[in-house]
């Protein structure tokens, strides 16, 4: 009996091709594994295609809870997004995908784990490290890093080995989605001056089409994890679900980027993402009523590190378990509601209140009930500005002032 070992399976070309490239290779029997976190609409059919094309097993599994619950929320309490745009979509379902593969791998006794990423983008990094992490005896192979085949040269080699891969309109566009967002590169997106096609977009209306009035929906959090849309209490994917299908026929959720890869080279990214856009709009609004400038200060460095580790493929990493002890921390009083206005592509933060918020109505306000004593503020400025005033009195360079 053949060794094993486990394929990440999407049912494209690529991975269709690789169950029987491995075999021939390697000498492995292949057992695939498809995982639903938003992104598959068949796994039955997934799963026969596999045993089609020669897989000894197909095991499939729906995902979506674990990924919104234990990967994008934490990732949403720490405000992760990466370059200040990314919300991290695909990266943040690599972990997940190679906690996964290495739990197939025990189950079916596989010896070695394998997927379909190519040496030129982040992905590989994200799967090579999670596995090598958490099964660091499997081997690793990544068939399209090594087998040179084009597109056309897969098909050939698909019909050669009578590979039932059907003949599809090919989109001229690399996409990848699941719950948290949707990534569309390569094709004409690769020129950075030139606008992005409207057939790049799938789940967003043309900003300038969507509806002239606008729409007000309310976000309730528990500790940082949004638990109501609109007063109804719902989980997290059916939270996601519902804004997807509301953000988006405003047109929110749109992302033009030219990001940095981790593999040192600059991409032109479009990204789609209206439920995130929108919750985490929300969160930070929420997170401002509650937590102090300092610590609100410290958060924004701690939210720029995490989402570099997720970025870079280090989710099972001491460093990110550390931060997330922290984040988790900061979330104990991030519980009320957020009220946004979606329109014409645009989401803002409307309203925001929390039990624990310390906004004071009475110190803020210029108006009659107002709390705050004016005569303290002389004595405070005194010894505020007392250590530039020394300093102007020793070192007057030190100041510019002479």
């Amino acid at each position: 009996m053949a060794e094993r070992a486990v394929l990440a399976y999407s049912g494209g070309l690529d991975t269709s091709v690789a169950v029987k490239w491995i075999k021939e290779k390697y000498g492995y029997d292949i057992v695939t594994f498809t995982v639903d976190i938003g992104n598959v609409a068949n796994l039955d059919a997934i799963r026969q295609k596999a045993l089609d094309v020669g897989a000894v097993d197909a095991v499939v599994a729906d995902a979506k809870e674990q990924f919104i619950n234990d990967y994008v929320f934490p990732s949403l309490k720490a405000d992760a997004i990466y370059e200040g745009e990314y919300s991290l979509a695909t990266a943040i379902g690599r972990p997940l995908i190679a906690q996964l593969l290495v739990k197939v791998a025990r189950e079916t006794g596989a010896v070695a784990v394998a997927h379909g990423c190519t040496g030129k983008g982040n992905d590989q990094v994200r799967l090579d490290v999670g596995i090598g992490t958490l099964g660091p005896d499997l081997r690793i192979i990544a068939p399209a890093r090594e087998w040179g085949m084009t597109r056309e040269e897969l098909i050939r080699y698909a019909d050669e080995n009578c590979i039932p891969v059907p003949v599809t309109k090919k989109s001229p566009y690399s996409i990848d989605e699941n719950l948290w967002g949707r990534s569309i590169e390569t094709g004409v997106l690769e020129d950075p001056w030139t606008e992005p096609p409207a057939d790049v977009y799938a789940w967003t209306c043309d900003p300038s089409d969507a509806p002239d009035a606008p729409e007000y929906i309310e976000v309730e959090f528990e500790k940082g994890i949004p638990v109501k849309l609109n007063g109804v209490a719902m989980g997290g994917v059916q939270i996601i679900e519902h804004l997807h299908s509301i953000a988006g026929q405003h047109g929110v959720g749109r992302v033009d980027h030219i990001e940095n890869r981790l593999v040192g080279i600059k991409s032109r990214e479009i990204y789609e993402a209206p439920a995130a856009t929108v919750l985490l709009k929300a969160h930070s609004a929420l997170q401002n009523l509650v937590l102090t400038k300092d610590q609100l200060r410290f958060k924004q460095l701690v939210a720029s590190q995490y989402a570099d580790l997720i970025y870079n493929g280090l989710w099972f990493g001491g460093l990110r378990r550390n931060l997330a002890a922290y984040v988790d921390d900061t979330q104990e009083y991030v519980t009320g509601s957020a009220r946004l206005k979606l329109h014409k592509g645009n989401c803002s933060v409307v309203g925001r209140k929390s039990p624990y918020s310390l906004y004071d109505l009475s110190l803020a306000t210029y108006d009659k009930g107002d709390a705050f004593d004016q005569a303290d503020s002389p004595g405070f400025i005194r010894l505020w500005g007392l250590p530039v005033r020394l300093q102007a009195r020793q070192q007057r360079g030190a100041i510019g002032a002479d």
